[in-house]
């Protein structure tokens, strides 16, 4: 019988993309660093991202990452993660981020696709229907 390969044991599947974001590393409930990088891959369950300073092997961090769809075609979103750093090169300064908790925020209205966003069904009727809400 052949042997398992146990040398990626992530329950979550990683997605490549590249998008834009922010971090701020934690120290109880105070920032400490912050800074800015692009995403290399995620999964609900953590994110790969690159940044032009090494971050530490360890420690909690809270990443802001821009995300690439509107809410109802106006609406920018940001994905917000809390987690643990879990791994961190010196090479390529990417870090490892395990997910603790996760949510999507509003980050603004793109005033340039209102008058498509006036003909998009009201929110109520959408949730009524199970439309755009995760289901």
């Amino acid at each position: 019988m052949p042997e398992a390969d146990h040398s990626d044991q992530r329950v979550n599947g990683r997605y490549p993309i590249a998008l834009d974001v922010q971090y701020k590393l934690l120290s109880g409930n105070r920032a400490g660093r912050v800074g800015s990088g692009k995403t290399l891959n995620i999964s609900s369950g953590g994110v790969l991202f690159e940044t032009d300073q090494q971050l530490p092997a360890s420690g909690v961090v809270e990443l802001a990452i821009k995300w690439p769809f509107l809410l109802r075609e106006v609406c920018s979103l940001k994905l917000v993660m809390r987690g643990r750093i879990v791994r961190s090169d010196a090479n390529t300064k990417a870090t490892a981020v395990r997910a603790d908790r996760h949510e999507f925020r509003t980050a603004g209205i793109d005033s340039s696709r209102l008058d498509s966003a006036k003909s998009a069904p009201p929110l109520k009727a959408m949730a009524a229907s199970g439309m755009g809400l995760g289901r």
